[in-house]
């Protein structure tokens, strides 16, 4: 249709030598390359028009990148609406410059509103009076025309006839979907049909179906071609019916006296994959074509069209589903909480609703069994009064949606995500391995993207691999993302059926990933070395190259490898490493590991120099944070408890709604700033926004305690809560409605927490734990934040040079200091990342083994000292040279050994504070302190 078959063959010719050459210079090179511009010249000399359109494409794009310039050439005809008085770049210049710096590709999730719409939108609701719509006044009745105009709107957007159907408006999809479910004519001979890869919105009306013995199946549509003799399309079912719930029921299934109404349900597009269904499915259906001839009774089709109709609505017209969800909001962003479902005429007929509401009846009587409900089946659907300012604003979205023309939006969207797709797909490591595996119909071969046939929406999801053929969790990805101002989407997206379709997960693998504490959105993304879940990249209208390249950017930064053969790590003084911890790339390698045994290989010196005790480190500071994720104090000396460090991080906020409060969540946190007086068993709190400072007992404990303890880290930890008078200091402090809880004692495994083990080569021994994310104790050397400062200023100069193309130039520094990374001990003296490799240390004659690398987020980003995250620094850096396996890693967790009898006082070093420190050895028997040294065992 499109004249595109010579640029399908380029883009095919040009992929597959992409794994050949190196992609750090690939593209830049082929873009470039004569070759590129002699096939392209020579395909399009017969196509003067198409020459024309790309050359003006082509000339406005002067300035711009070799890449963008390339795919101009290919999809000049097809991307930025170049016929439109609003082209892509000026679209986002004046709709969209909120998302300058910033590359947000989760229209499937929700596509954006445009400044005019709302501007639009809050002209209109401050020119005109709007009044409820149940009244007969003027603001009333302009309230009434606004929602009868879009009512029209929404039929005329899917070419829906209105003396066939009529338009019920809902608070979304899902509660379009559930209405369907509530009101559907179910009887024991009915049954539910629906296509696996359906959102949890769909399979939920199972729920309702089961409740009446009806048969529920969920069917994989394997197949779809022509029927060469009467050009009709045929498809192919592979059913899966479900177990029936045993259910006490006295009426009998095939009761000849009922005839069964039934419904089969599928989606426009796979909000998972971004498939597309052949919507010739819906008469197929309606003419029960999938069943036997002996099967009775009538099939209704439910369209789910929530994530298709913001690109592609469906034709009504040509196929005429029963029932048709929208969502409004992902079609133009703005109002949210508004959907709509579209019903046949004749399928209204036959739902059966129960519980009226304001507005849905012509009369009632409140002491008699007497109602009678309205004509018009939207007004006896909409129970309540109808969010008629949203649906007024629904007008400015269309009017803006109609100024770019729905087949202009799908074709630019489809020439992105063809783009995009086919340059993942040609990825590869330096060993030839795939780096990214799609999901979907990205078939070069079958798949269109755009027009009448298109069977893929704008929707890239995939999964990525290591060199080893490892899988890449797609948390991971997403951290990472944030990194770089990506803003993505990562899981199952609500589609259980697409997710394991695709990830291959059985039953019986899902069950045993949520048995083993795996659910909706928490950090499980490989388990037993299969993903849990995808990453999914969608365009919206909005979208533009720059935003597709980006990501491709991205993606080669940070998982393609280059040097398969070795993983290295970048400390070259360092003689000995663990591959389990090994991190980094091979840009600055002193250390090579070829497999997965625990050795020492030594590059520079002799072996022996790296093994058995070093005594030349030191404990420079030591910090207690008594309340979780607040402010610390640092001690020259300070007893250990069972836990840790005594008092560390034995309280913690939680808001009224239960949550635990960190960082992660409120800033502000680390402005409460905390000290320990022992001698006088006092915690004093203070905050920079209170006068009143907040003194709390050692020894008192607070008497409630919280009932169904407090969810941490996915664990039930009991704990006490304190009352109104602390619950409303530190409400205050941090204007949000929180209160302070103190652990209870408790032993927990150290394999509990965030479902991960932090134990070694088979070490089952428990220990119990603050709240504290992982390890009792969190360690931090000197030398290893040196380094980082040192890469974050170096990685600052290269951006400034490459930003501005000038020579390089003193960027601001960004100073990292240790406590950045809310160490409880700090240490000097270690060569930088020397850690890595220790297997044990000891302090003050206490023992403590390394349990693991302390992974990283986006915490460390904030500065304790002022609360403000300002930068991506220093965890971008840290991606950069200390990334592994999925994790980001920064200083050790350590855990005690089983306490030694033998007293530690003796073993502290000199201290200033002569006076209490004698008086802490007369109470406590195990003591560390600054200056003290730290022995260390290596890894052999």
């Amino acid at each position: 249709m499109w004249g595109f078959s010579w640029r399908d063959k380029v883009v095919e010719i040009y992929m597959a030598l992409v794994p050949i050459l190196n992609w750090s210079f690939t593209l830049s090179f082929f873009h470039a390359s004569p070759v590129w511009k002699r096939l392209g010249s020579h395909a399009v000399a017969s196509e003067s028009e198409s020459e024309a359109r790309r050359g003006e494409a082509v000339e406005q794009a002067s300035g711009v990148s070799d890449e963008k310039r390339v795919f101009l050439e290919i999809f000049g005809e097809v991307y930025g609406y170049p016929e439109s008085s609003c082209p892509i770049d000026k679209l986002r210049a004046t709709e969209f410059a909120r998302l300058n710096g910033v590359v947000y590709v989760d229209h499937a999730g929700a596509t954006l509103h445009a400044n005019s719409q709302l501007k639009a939108a809050l002209d209109d609701f401050s020119s005109n009076l709007y009044g409820n719509p149940h009244s007969q006044s003027d603001s009333s009745m302009r309230s009434s025309d606004a929602v009868e105009t879009v009512r029209q709107q929404v039929l005329e957007f899917c070419n829906a006839p209105s003396g066939e159907y009529v338009c019920v408006f809902t608070s979304g999809a899902t509660s379009a979907l559930k209405l369907v479910g509530e009101t559907f004519p179910w009887s024991p001979e009915s049954e539910y049909w629906y296509t696996l890869e359906n959102h949890n919105s769909v399979l939920g009306i199972r729920e309702y179906a089961l409740e009446k013995d009806v048969a529920v199946t969920a069917v994989e549509i394997e197949a779809a071609q022509t029927n060469s003799s009467d050009s009709e399309v045929d498809f192919s079912f592979t059913p899966r019916t479900l177990e029936q719930r045993a259910r006490a029921s006295s009426h009998q299934r095939n009761n000849p006296a009922e005839e069964s109404i039934n419904l089969f349900a599928f989606p426009l597009e796979c909000n998972f994959s971004g498939a597309k269904f052949d919507l010739n499915l819906v008469k197929y259906v309606q003419d029960a074509r999938h069943v036997s001839s002996s099967s009775r009774g009538r099939w209704m089709v439910l369209l789910d069209a929530a994530k298709g109709c913001g690109t592609a609505p469906p034709d009504l017209s040509r196929f005429p589903a029963d029932f048709v969800a929208i969502s409004f909001y992902k079609i133009f962003g703005y109002p949210t909480g508004l959907g709509a479902l579209l019903i046949r005429r004749d399928a209204a007929s036959l739902l059966k609703k129960k519980y009226f509401g304001g507005g849905t009846v012509a009369m009632s009587i409140a002491d008699a069994d007497v109602m009678r409900k309205r004509d018009r089946v939207e007004q006896w659907l909409e129970d309540g009064t109808t969010s008629f300012l949203g649906i007024s604003a629904l007008r400015h979205g269309f009017a803006l949606i109609n100024r770019i023309h729905l087949p202009n939006l799908n074709m630019h969207t489809g020439a992105l995500t063809k783009y995009f797709a086919n340059t993942l797909a040609g990825l590869k490591h330096e060993n030839e391995v795939t780096v990214c595996v799609l999901h979907g119909n990205h078939d070069l071969d079958r798949v269109k993207y755009w027009g009448q046939d298109c069977n893929q929406g704008p929707i890239v999801t995939f999964n990525l691999k290591r060199a080893d053929g490892s899988w890449v969790g797609h948390r991971e990805v997403e951290k990472l993302a944030a990194l770089e101002n990506i803003q993505l989407r990562t899981g199952c997206f609500c589609n259980p059926g697409a997710c394991a379709k695709y990830l291959g997960l059985s039953q019986e693998d899902l069950v045993a990933n949520f048995e083993s504490g795996h659910v909706c959105w928490d950090d499980q993304d490989v388990i037993h070395g299969r993903p849990t879940g995808a990453v999914r990249v969608s365009f919206g209208y909005m979208s533009t190259f720059e935003d597709c390249w980006v990501v491709i950017k991205f993606i080669v930064k940070y998982f393609v490898e280059i040097n398969n053969e070795y993983r290295t790590i970048g400390v070259k003084t360092s003689n000995c490493i663990s591959p389990s911890l090994a991190i980094g790339s091979s840009a600055d390698s002193g250390v090579r590991v070829k497999d997965h045994n625990l050795k020492c290989i030594p590059t520079n010196g002799d072996k022996n120099d790296s093994l058995g005790l070093d005594t030349k480190i030191k404990v420079e500071n030591l910090v207690i944070y008594p309340i979780k994720s607040c402010g610390g104090f640092s001690a020259n000396v300070w007893p250990l408890s069972d836990c840790g460090l005594l008092y560390d991080r034995e309280w913690m906020i939680q808001s009224s709604t239960g949550d635990v409060l960190t960082q992660k969540k409120l800033n502000s946190l680390c402005s409460i700033q905390t000290f320990i007086d022992l001698t006088t068993g006092i915690m004093h709190v203070r905050a920079p926004s209170m006068q009143r400072e907040l003194a709390i007992s050692l020894q008192s404990k607070p008497k409630c305690t919280t009932s169904n303890g407090v969810m941490f880290c996915g664990n039930s930890v009991e704990g006490n809560r304190y009352g109104d008078e602390v619950a409303a200091w530190f409400t205050e402090a941090l204007g949000v409605s929180c209160t302070l809880v103190r652990k209870e004692p408790k032993i927990l495994s150290l394999k509990s927490r965030r479902g991960r083990s932090v134990s070694r080569q088979g070490d089952s021994s428990t220990r119990e734990l603050s709240f504290a994310n992982e390890g009792q104790f969190l360690l931090v050397s000197k030398a290893s934040v040196d380094e980082l400062n040192r890469r974050v200023a170096a990685s600052l100069h290269a951006d400034a040079h490459s930003q501005d193309n000038v020579s390089l130039q003193q960027p601001s520094l960004i100073e990292v200091d240790a406590l950045r990374f809310r160490p409880n001990i700090v240490v000097s003296g270690s060569a930088a990342h020397d850690e890595d490799h220790w297997q044990s240390i000891s302090i003050c004659s206490q023992n403590f083994r390394v349990v693991g690398g302390c992974n990283r987020c986006q915490m460390v980003n904030i500065d304790q000292s002022s609360g403000l995250r300002e930068s991506n620094q220093p965890l971008a850096t840290l991606a950069s040279y200390r990334r592994h396996k999925g994790q980001i890693t920064f200083g050790i967790l350590l855990q005690q050994y089983k306490f030694d009898v033998e007293d530690s006082n003796s073993k502290l070093c000199d201290n200033p504070e002569i006076e209490y420190t004698k008086w802490l050895r007369t109470r406590y028997t195990r003591l560390i302190s600054v200056g003290s040294s730290v022995n260390v065992n290596k890894l052999i």
